[in-house]
């Protein structure tokens, strides 16, 4: 099996065809043209280098357990997790179950987290999934993908996040951080979360699975950003095909 620095040996072929097809469309012919074996040593490249750089990654979204989790996930749909921690201590310190989540009402929970985004809806939908966890699962926290997909307001991405984060589970929420990187390292590129979720089961090594969500969201959001990339200081460069890279280090 190639190592990392065999896989920075790897070359990448630009051509004219990157300028008329734009990035996504490149790294997924680059993708479709690179062997099996080459895609597979390069991926474990990718997260041998991810993982030396931060042994243990977290989440950033704050919570108390796994209702909280999952409210906190619920509340940072379209909004950042720095907002949704923000708002959610006052919210947690009177709120921290979905017994007296659901005893707040949709007022007085809006009122709460009115700094975050669309937080009427979100207001609603933390009620309603409150209610449910209490009426259908006697106030616990579902530990399963079909139960949790059935609560308000919950989709593939969150219930995703709070299998892996706490419950263990080697789950990949592909957030718009995910969507990018796995699409510029052509390891998962896909034009909808689910076929870059799907593709990065099937390409990331099983040892890597646990936190690779949380390597891909912090690489994404600090590293590979939307707009300029900080390809300078990016511990993945050479093992990278995506253009035009920004070398400055600042970006």
């Amino acid at each position: 099996m190639l190592g990392a620095a065999a896989c920075g040996n790897l070359r990448f072929s630009r051509g004219p065809r990157l300028a008329a097809t734009g990035a996504h469309a490149y790294n997924s012919l680059m993708a479709r043209k690179e062997s099996q074996k080459a895609r597979a040593a390069r991926t474990e490249a990718i997260f041998e280098r991810l993982e030396a750089a931060n042994p243990n990654p977290k989440g950033e979204l704050k919570y108390l357990n796994p209702f909280t989790l999952l409210v906190a996930v619920v509340l940072s749909a379209q909004a950042t997790d720095a907002g949704v921690n923000r708002a959610t201590p006052a919210l947690f310190a009177i709120a921290d179950t979905p017994e007296k989540m659901a005893a707040l009402g949709e007022e007085r929970l809006a009122e709460l987290i009115k700094t975050i985004g669309l937080y009427r809806t979100k207001a609603k939908n933390v009620i309603a999934l409150s209610r449910a966890i209490v009426e259908r699962h006697g106030g616990e926290t579902p530990r399963n993908r079909e139960e949790l997909e059935a609560l308000p307001g919950v989709g593939r991405k969150t219930a995703n996040v709070v299998l892996n984060t706490v419950f263990g589970e080697p789950t990949l929420a592909v957030d718009t951080h995910v969507f990018r990187v796995a699409n510029r390292l052509a390891i998962a590129p896909g034009k909808t979360p689910r076929e870059v979720e799907d593709g990065l089961m099937r390409v990331v090594p099983d040892r890597f699975l646990l936190h690779a969500h949380h390597w891909l969201i912090l690489h994404g959001r600090y590293v590979c950003v939307a707009r300029k990339p900080l390809c300078g200081v990016c511990v993945l460069v050479d093992l990278c095909p995506y253009e035009p890279k920004t070398l400055s280090g600042a970006g």
